[in-house]
């Protein structure tokens, strides 16, 4: 138990908030006084464990501390030197700035969200992105939910609901946080039926497994694994020909919603939406977040009729996708309609950025660090994201070691310190070294890395 004369050393609240010499309107009084009583609060039972009691700066610090933690936002841009261009942990596919502009005016301002400007009644949020969506993907039609969970998810229920659904047992994965096709299936009111083995499938499988009962046929890429050696599946033109001869529908979820042919870049072949939609697939099903490189969205597109009914589900409304998404959509497709895809959206000039010029950089910054720590270092990156999984791009990062006579900060502690910074930067740490992949972090962010580097090292 503390001294009487322990608590009476405390100041009260106001001379506390005098002590901090703010300027005037800094921060509103309420949180001044909010955080000037907790730090109190907390100094009166320090002192009832018997512990000194703080002296004003000690207090002055705690009252600035708790001010400062309550302004940082909890969410915030950081820079991502893990060399994953797809990171689910920070955020996958940063937007364009045209993206970004869109999303902030859609969300600052009314809208026709929801208005036919020309007949001045009420009209459809789906209508903004149908033109595009037929463009860029050759589709007849198409439609924009909250993420792709909820595309097939809606694709099920309303192609398929009290009937069956047929999927090769390869197929019937986990497509991440827990999510798994047969779950996301009983929940949509389909029937799952597995045909196959997990690593070979044939056309006859599906061929022999099809009943009156049945209402379409299930294609899921595995996104987030792969299968190599003694492995066969049945390609989509095959499905929708079977399909078509047995009057049911085909929903391909495709997953990441690749419009560019990764294969380009020297990865490996993802499938394509477009292809899936020259096959003549009713419902195709994909991120807006993933290789799109827009906002959290789910997009399923192929025939009219069956988007239409999928439009007219109750469950539509549920997971409709909200306006500001809408515009960051938009704005993404405007890029691949405009050819620009490629020196315009982040996640594809990630991709496409050279070896070479990641040297240079990695050199550069190395060099200007002026640390016997720091150096360039050849790496691989990684696409990441549920997307071409075991895919890598050779790539260049800044590695920081221990220092030669072990003195100094430690590897841990230096990552554990930029993690702390106003703009966290996250880097990986393989062999006793901080390794920041420059792929995925932008040239213009490389001085604000170095400042951070040099800072703490010095």
């Amino acid at each position: 138990m503390g001294d009487n004369r322990d608590f009476r050393a405390l100041p009260s609240v106001d001379r506390l908030l005098q002590s901090l010499k703010l300027a005037e309107g800094e921060w509103p009084r309420l949180l001044l006084v909010e955080a000037a009583r907790r730090s109190l609060a907390a100094a009166r039972d320090e002192i009832e464990r018997g512990q000194p009691p703080p002296d004003a700066v000690a207090l002055a610090d705690e009252v600035l501390g708790m001010l400062r933690q309550w302004s940082t936002p909890s969410l915030r841009p950081v820079i991502n030197a893990t060399g994953v261009i797809l990171h689910t942990n920070l955020g996958r596919a940063p937007l364009s700035p045209a993206a970004g502009q869109a999303m902030l005016r859609a969300a600052t301002s009314y809208s026709n969200l929801e208005l036919d400007l020309e007949s001045g009644e009420r009209g459809s949020r789906h209508d903004h992105l149908r033109p595009l969506i037929q463009e860029v993907t050759g589709a007849e039609d198409g439609i924009a939910v909250n993420n792709n969970a909820g595309a097939v998810l809606l694709a099920l229920s309303a192609l398929a609901v009290g009937q069956e659904v047929i999927v090769s047992r390869g197929q019937a994965v986990e497509i991440g946080g827990g999510f798994r096709i047969p779950d996301v299936m009983r929940q949509s009111g389909a029937q799952l039926v597995e045909v196959g083995t997990t690593n070979r499938t044939y056309l006859t499988d599906y061929e022999a497994a099809i009943t009156p009962r049945t209402a379409a046929l299930l294609r899921v890429h595995p996104s987030n694994f792969r299968l190599d050696g003694f492995v066969h599946s049945v390609e989509v033109r095959d499905l929708v020909e079977l399909a078509n001869r047995a009057g049911i529908s085909v929903i391909d979820d495709v997953g990441s919603g690749a419009l560019l042919d990764p294969a380009r870049f020297g990865l490996r072949d993802e499938p394509l939406v477009q292809d899936s939609v020259r096959a003549g697939v009713s419902a195709v099903c994909f991120s807006g977040d993933k290789l799109l490189g827009g906002p959290q969205a789910g997009l399923i597109v192929g025939k009219r009729d069956a988007i239409e009914r999928i439009r007219r589900h109750p469950l539509a409304r549920a997971l409709r996708i909200d306006k500001a998404s809408l515009a960051g959509l938009e704005a993404t497709l405007r890029l691949y309609q405009r050819g620009e895809a490629t020196t315009q959206v982040p996640i594809w000039k990630a991709i496409a950025r050279s070896a070479d010029e990641l040297e240079r950089r990695a050199r550069d910054v190395a060099r200007s660090l002026g640390s016997s720590r720091a150096s360039a270092l050849a790496t691989r990156a990684t696409v990441g994201g549920g997307s071409l999984p075991g895919e890598t791009l050779a790539s260049w990062a800044v590695a920081v070691g221990v220092a030669a006579d072990g003195s100094g900060i430690s590897v841990a502690a230096l990552a554990r310190r930029l993690r702390g910074l106003d703009r966290p930067v996250i880097g990986r740490i393989e062999q006793d070294r901080l390794v920041l992949d420059l792929r995925t972090v932008e040239p213009e962010d490389d001085p604000t890395l170095l400042a951070a580097l040099r800072a703490i090292l010095a």
